[in-house]
């Protein structure tokens, strides 16, 4: 079983710069793909950002250009550098793994961002 933390929620302003991070625990030897999703109010889970386990990185439309995933192996963790905020940024974010072998994933347990003046 992996088990996934995230950390860095909070409330920001437009136009801010605010980070997450999520680290994995439990059997991570076979974590493969991790990124994140978000959640917004009334809305489905949208996936936002991927990073292999190499580092090849793909984004979301709406966040390529502010957005910013990277990865350390070593940590088990990954971080999203966030800026230029928009209060449509506004929403729960979830972490997720994928195992290489299994191809199930794993999810965090959200943490909430507010974008609001």
């Amino acid at each position: 079983q992996v088990q996934l933390a995230e950390s860095g929620g909070g409330l920001v302003k437009p136009g801010d710069t605010h980070g997450l991070s999520c680290t994995a625990s439990g059997n991570i030897a076979n974590i493969g793909n991790m990124g994140w999703y978000r959640q917004a109010p009334g809305s489905e889970r949208k996936w936002v950002a991927l990073i292999t386990r190499s580092g090849a990185i793909n984004y979301e439309d709406s966040v390529k250009g502010r957005f910013t995933i990277s990865r350390d192996n070593v940590k088990n963790r990954i971080d999203l550098q966030m800026v230029s905020l928009k209060p449509e940024d506004t929403a729960v974010y979830y972490c997720y793994s994928v195992d290489s072998g299994t191809l199930r994933t794993t999810w965090g347990q959200g943490t909430q961002v507010t974008v609001s003046a």
